[in-house]
């Protein structure tokens, strides 16, 4: 990838590269554990609302004193994006509206963003990646995370000649899934609530992972990115393990279950009955693809590809993905190569707010992973032609209408103030898909 070489030479020049992190979670501080053994790129300055706690991070994964001092620590996101001493902004805080406030600071600081931050990537991404170009900058996903490393996936294979039959992750999900909130979300994870907290772990966070609505965001940037299609009623997640994803993810006139090929979808560790999946991908990505001749197709068993029974459809798979460790690449692909590893172009999919249960007028909606909604993923011609409520706009809103389990919340439902981040999303509404 020669990024290394790259690196040494502005090292050697006296210009490391220089990023500022907004948001010290889980995913910003496995970043800052790698810092120290990249030579030749520095951390200039970390924005985290709770400044002791990004000073704790720091010391948690390691920094020492030293580091430490030689960093800025401050509270504001958008203060960090206007410093001089930044050059590639991460944003990971995970909360929509202020992942899109921050992408504009950066914009119109003339800094590049790696967006951690996949929920405002989601409801706005289309707008804020033209918006990047308009500034000049580089508006990436971040690397180590699925979507990145499912694009990467996808862009091998289409530069190397096949066409794309279906690309996704694994998950851990059954359809009980979707109803399970924050008071019961660690049975889930062979958890007590006692250990979970013990760990400094979040309850809200961790049931997006299980009810379904980071799947539902995850899918949907990957269409947005690479143009691949939604299934037109949302994820089916197929129990699958990795030696039948040819078999399984092919279009259903092959005798697979997609509605036609070139699709995003996630399959799950779990059968049905609950009994684990034979080599599941829980961790893991992939995708599936199609000899565009026989030649091809005799080259897929003569190297020992896994296919389906016709030796058309062959996969390729990554069995985990590294969160935060791996975002270097993004980085300093921004930064040395001026590339995004991934990007959204275009507006295919949505991730929309779905009642969990039978919710009332006057109700105060609770966002992602909270007890009131889960994401689905839509078309994003379906989700405009309904007038869904983007998940991301589900925090923190009251309900004006009562709205069934299972339904479609709408905008018409909500009590929605027309603040930076809905101009935005109506924004990123007029790019076609």
């Amino acid at each position: 990838m020669n990024l290394m070489t790259k690196l040494a030479a502005r090292r050697d020049d006296g210009r490391p590269v220089r990023a500022g992190l907004i948001g010290a979670g889980k995913f910003g501080s496995m970043f800052l554990s790698q810092v120290p053994t990249i030579p030749g790129l520095e951390v200039a300055a970390i924005a985290d609302l709770d400044v002791d706690r990004a000073r704790e991070a720091c010391r948690n994964v390691g920094w020492d004193d030293a580091r430490i001092a030689a960093t800025a620590l401050i509270d504001d996101g958008s203060e960090l994006c206007r410093r001089d001493d930044v050059e590639v902004v991460i944003e990971a805080t995970g909360n929509p509206k202020a992942g899109i406030a921050h992408a504009l600071a950066a914009f119109e600081a003339g800094k590049h963003i790696v967006m951690v931050n996949v929920e405002a990537d989601v409801l706005a991404g289309p707008a804020l990646a033209k918006r990047a170009r308009s500034a000049g900058v580089v508006y990436s996903m971040a690397y180590g995370d699925q979507p990145a490393l499912v694009c990467e996936m996808v862009d091998w294979a289409r530069a190397t000649g096949f066409d794309v039959v279906a690309a996704g992750k694994g998950t851990k999900y059954l359809p009980t899934f979707h109803a399970v909130t924050p008071d019961d979300v660690w049975m889930h994870y062979g958890l007590s609530t006692e250990q979970a907290e013990a760990a400094g772990m979040n309850a809200q966070m961790f049931n997006s992972f299980l009810d379904g609505t980071k799947s539902a965001i995850e899918m949907a940037a990957i269409a947005n990115a690479t143009g691949l299609a939604v299934p037109s009623e949302g994820l089916s997640f197929p129990p699958c393990g990795v030696d039948d994803l040819a078999h399984v993810l092919r279009p259903r006139t092959a005798g697979g279950m997609l509605e036609q090929s070139g699709m995003v979808e996630v399959i799950s560790s779990l059968e049905r009955d609950m009994r684990p999946v034979f080599r599941d991908l829980r961790w893991g990505v992939y995708v599936v693809i199609e000899a565009p001749n026989d030649y091809a197709a005799d080259c897929f068993r003569q190297y020992g590809l896994n296919t389906d029974a016709s030796g058309r459809y062959a996969s390729m798979y990554k069995p985990f993905h590294l969160i935060g460790l791996e975002l270097s690449i993004s980085v300093l692909n921004a930064t040395l190569r001026g590339e995004p590893t991934g990007a959204t172009r275009m507006f295919k999919g949505d991730a929309v707010a779905v009642a969990k249960r039978d919710l009332k007028a006057g109700e105060m909606l609770d966002g992602e992973g909270g007890y009131t909604v889960w994401g689905k993923l839509m078309p994003a011609e379906r989700s405009l032609a309904e007038g869904a409520l983007p998940i991301g706009l589900a925090h923190h809103v009251p309900l004006m209408s009562d709205v069934p389990a299972g339904a479609v919340v709408r905008f018409a439902d909500v009590g929605l103030a027309d603040d930076l981040a809905v101009q935005v999303r109506r924004e990123a509404e007029g790019i076609p898909g």
